[in-house]
């Protein structure tokens, strides 16, 4: 099934934009290889209490853009998808201003074991200072001013991510588990493949009609792009098989003939990627290394 990824998107920094009866989005200032137009913030309910969901980085003018957006309307929750310094460091100076409790899965951890040398690896994007106020159980449920919202687990990207569903209306917030215009990073130790794998079956089987992401536009035909997303993984899988049995036995050498197109900026991920790929694989008995995998291991097919 094909992929057509959609970058075609307005950021307008500063201002809010509705994308839903209800919903405002206001991205921050924060462009990046990683982040497209910079990280999406959203807004939900009418005259009501208010949620806001991903506030972002550490960005006074962000802050202020919320701020204004939100008036003089009271905010009873901040919703965070995941740990990642550009999704939920803004969360505890919004909270004191505002009075709300965040809400996540929890605070940010490795998705499996550390390795040796891999600590300064998962501390390098997270926010390890977030502690939420309220620990979102899957399927949890939080009601406000109109609006009720589920917590969807969805690890993968991070162990603590967590989609947000707008119960009633077929949306879901799906934070880097989801985007429109990019594959999601999968970077061990902070993700596992397995486990996003598993969370794009999640968001399938709930046949939501909208996802708004964390970064770039909507998804608009959410079951299409899901579907195309797994095929995506699956060809990638099969692709890195295929070098390793053509000769290649490194993820440099990997990652130099199967991402020859892609961004050089953006060769460090691609090879934590191929790593998530290669650590799925020897667990199900399709690879072997020498020793545990990782990035400076020697791949064999088993």
């Amino acid at each position: 099934m094909a992929l057509d990824f959609d970058t075609r998107f307005e950021p307008r920094y500063g201002g809010a934009v509705e994308v839903a009866p209800g919903v405002k989005r206001l991205t921050a200032k924060n462009p990046s290889p990683f982040t497209f137009h910079g990280t999406n913030s959203y807004i939900v309910g009418g005259t009501g209490h208010l949620a806001v969901i991903d506030p972002g980085p550490d960005d006074p003018e962000h802050l202020d853009a919320l701020l204004r957006t939100i008036g003089d309307r009271p905010v009873t929750h901040i919703f965070v998808t995941h740990t990642h310094r550009d999704h939920s460091p803004l969360a505890g100076r919004l909270a004191e201003l505002t009075g709300a409790k965040t809400a996540a899965e929890g605070p940010h951890r490795a998705a499996r074991p550390l390795k040796t040398g891999e600590e300064s690896r998962l501390d390098a994007s997270a926010d390890l200072d977030f502690r939420p106020d309220i620990v979102l159980a899957d399927d949890a449920l939080v009601a406000g001013g109109g609006w009720t919202i589920r917590a969807v687990h969805t690890p993968g990207h991070t162990a603590n991510h967590c989609t947000f569903a707008l119960e009633g209306t077929g949306i879901t917030f799906s934070g880097d588990h989801v985007m429109a215009w990019s594959t999601t990073v999968v970077a061990p130790p902070d993700g596992v493949m397995a486990d996003y794998m598993a969370s794009l079956d999640r968001l399938i089987a709930r046949e939501d009609r909208l996802l708004l992401p964390g970064h770039g536009g909507p998804v608009n035909s959410p079951q299409q792009f899901l579907r195309g997303l797994k095929a995506h993984r699956k060809m990638r899988e099969r692709a890195i098989l295929q070098r390793i049995a053509a000769g290649d036995r490194t993820i440099a050498e990997i990652v130099k003939a199967i991402y020859r197109d892609t961004d050089p900026r953006l060769h460090g991920a691609a090879a934590l990627s191929v790593l998530a790929h290669l650590e799925d694989l020897a667990a199900r008995g399709r690879v072997s290394a020498d020793g545990e995998p990782s990035l400076d291991a020697i791949f064999r097919l088993a």
